[in-house]
């Protein structure tokens, strides 16, 4: 693409979307080209639905094409970022090479596995859409074999679920499996009626939910507990061999399910200076999410570590408000400077957090003058903003239907193992 007047988006989570949707709604003159590894936009914080049968994969995702096939200026290129050449404002892709005259990077982050590779090998992590469909397959193909098998070490290894990691995704994989086991388990499987069907909940944290207010804490791992959720706090795993999940303190728990969401990590990408890149390989930003040591990269959300707003010294949260905001405000400010306006440093407006736990139980810590919500109320909450944060009617519509589906008949017919690798 030799038009050098391309404003050129790197990845189509929050960020991306927002800031494509804002451009053209400007009218901007500039051609806007979002880059993605994938053809579809996604909601990450529905994932662990997806992966444990409550949502279908379309319920959460939409095509970029689709969404974007009224603006003339749009075009998609559906490729993944091998390095950018400053010098000569071009990205090269896997397929091809692009020309830009502003590039913003939004990206997002990707699991870590902290140099762990039997971990990263053998866990299962639960970051994108291909994770959730595989941990779905997997929980269901390691239910059908421990129906069959008459081992009853293996079968306990099948059923006896780990889940590394206490942040709002392992608190809500924990609950719904717990539901899964209340509710279904045991109609769809009598063979395995006499299994205990372990739920592990490990972090290396003295509490879990650790960005979140005490209450939220107390609630939700109380909640869990009374579920009959096995939390380990205080507690790292060292290492996943054989089957068996070995921690830092030398206890080990025989499981063929370690289910990984115990930390992200930014991407760095070829021909930056070594100065952009702060902790955990995120670019660092200045106050209008310019990459410093660049003229005109920028990088917005999860990816980018942004120091001068206030409130936030260390760099801001990697929460999908953060990514809206910023690049919301990025948008504004291209348009201003093409305008020869001033333009506005980011400061954080924080919305608060929220978490849901489990069937009419969640955690919300919201701004003054609301502060704590837990229970019923909060739930309620949590499913009117996540309703409200899909990307399209079709998606909101859809999700809720199947949510009102599950919650009369607490089920869900999505339990099939539909795995395209296998021929």
């Amino acid at each position: 693409m030799e038009n050098h007047d391309n404003i050129v988006i790197i990845g189509g989570g929050f960020a991306g979307v927002e800031l494509a949707e804002q451009l053209l709604k400007s009218n901007i003159k500039s051609q806007i080209i979002l880059v993605d590894k994938n053809n579809y936009n996604f909601f990450p914080p529905l994932i662990y639905q997806v992966a444990t049968g409550f949502l279908d994969v379309s319920n959460i995702s939409y095509p970029f094409r689709k969404h974007f096939r009224s603006h003339p200026n749009f075009s998609f290129v559906m490729g993944e970022l091998q390095e950018i050449v400053p010098a000569e404002n071009k990205i090269i892709l896997n397929c091809g090479e692009i020309f830009y005259s502003k590039l913003i990077i939004a990206t997002g982050t990707v699991t870590n596995y902290f140099g762990n590779e039997s971990i990263r090998k053998n866990a299962l992590p639960m970051k994108t859409i291909t994770d959730a469909i595989n941990l779905k397959n997997k929980i269901l193909e390691r239910l059908e074999k421990a129906s069959k098998t008459s081992d009853d070490e293996l079968r306990a290894k099948l059923t006896t679920f780990v889940i590394a990691g206490g942040g709002p995704t392992g608190v809500e994989v924990a609950g719904m499996l717990s539901e899964l086991r209340k509710n279904i388990l045991f109609k769809d499987y009598p063979e395995l009626e006499s299994v205990a069907f372990d739920i592990y909940l490990i972090d290396g944290l003295p509490t879990i939910l650790a960005p979140m207010s005490k209450k939220s804490q107390h609630y939700a791992q109380k909640s869990l507990e009374k579920s009959g959720v096995i939390i380990k706090l205080g507690q790292v795993v060292k290492d996943y061999v054989d089957g068996v999940v070995h921690l830092a303190d030398g206890t080990a728990i025989a499981s063929e399910n370690l289910i990984w969401t115990a930390g992200v990590t930014s991407q760095a990408f070829q021909g930056l200076p070594e100065e952009s890149f702060g902790k955990g390989k995120r670019l660092r930003v200045d106050s209008f999410n310019k990459v410093i040591g660049t003229p005109n990269i920028y990088a917005v959300g999860d990816t980018c570590l942004m120091t001068t707003d206030p409130a936030f010294p260390q760099g801001h949260p990697q929460l999908a408000q953060v990514a809206i905001q910023q690049a919301k405000l990025l948008a504004k400010n291209i348009i201003a400077k093409e305008n020869g306006k001033d333009q506005k440093p980011f400061i954080y407006n924080d919305k608060g957090s929220m978490a849901i736990i489990k069937r009419n139980r969640a955690v919300a810590d919201l701004p003054e003058p609301f502060k704590h919500f837990n229970g019923f109320v909060a739930w309620l909450i949590w499913i009117f903003v996540h309703l409200m944060s899909l990307i399209n009617v079709r998606n909101k519509v859809t999700t809720f239907f199947n949510w009102l589906n599950s919650y009369t008949t607490k089920d869900q017919p999505l339990r099939m193992i539909i795995d395209p690798s296998k021929k």
